[in-house]
């Protein structure tokens, strides 16, 4: 089982990219579980909120990784923790050490060269670059395998494919 994360800061088109890789290697993707459940509350969402997010992200990938030997998931916990590290200056242990276990091959970091797209679930526009290098920061700090995908539209997808066929044959020669 391969896995494959599509991370970085909001509006960076996590979903979209996901979405169009799974369709191209005809295998399945994992949507974020987040803006399902943000979407559900009827409130404010809390520190514990994430946790349970990322419970069920984790679950949701499990799940589907069950009949896939290529997997595309749209955030991981790389976004949890550093959401939680944002919005309340620390983060839950369940999703450090989940972190730590890393279950991606390759993590495909979206950069912020696309234009802001406002949703109301969306809290940070005006801290982009601070949130990407964040991210950049704890892939690094991790020594997870990590290439960042710049371009729009298209482009941005032709990169992705460029990077994961890279990956894909890395592991196959490895094998």
């Amino acid at each position: 089982m391969i896995r494959i994360s599509v991370t970085g800061p909001e509006s960076t088109g996590k979903s979209w990219l996901a979405r169009r890789l799974a369709e191209y290697y005809q295998t399945s993707w994992v949507p974020e579980y987040a803006r399902k459940y943000l979407e559900d509350i009827d409130r404010p969402y809390t520190y514990d909120d994430i946790l349970t997010i990322s419970q069920k992200q984790y679950d949701a990938e499990n799940l589907a990784s069950i009949n896939s030997e290529l997997l595309f998931c749209d955030t991981d916990f790389c976004v949890t923790c550093i959401w939680c590290q944002v919005k309340y200056g620390k983060c839950h242990d369940w999703i450090t050490t989940q972190l730590e276990q890393n279950n991606y091959g390759l993590y495909l970091l979206c950069d912020i060269d696309l234009p802001w797209q406002y949703d109301p679930l969306r809290e940070h526009p005006e801290m982009r670059t601070e949130l990407f290098e964040m991210y950049r920061e704890l892939l690094q700090e991790h020594r997870f395998n990590y290439r960042i995908v710049s371009g729009t539209g298209e482009e941005r997808l032709k990169n992705a494919i460029s990077i994961v066929d890279e990956y894909l044959r890395t592991i196959k020669h490895d094998t």
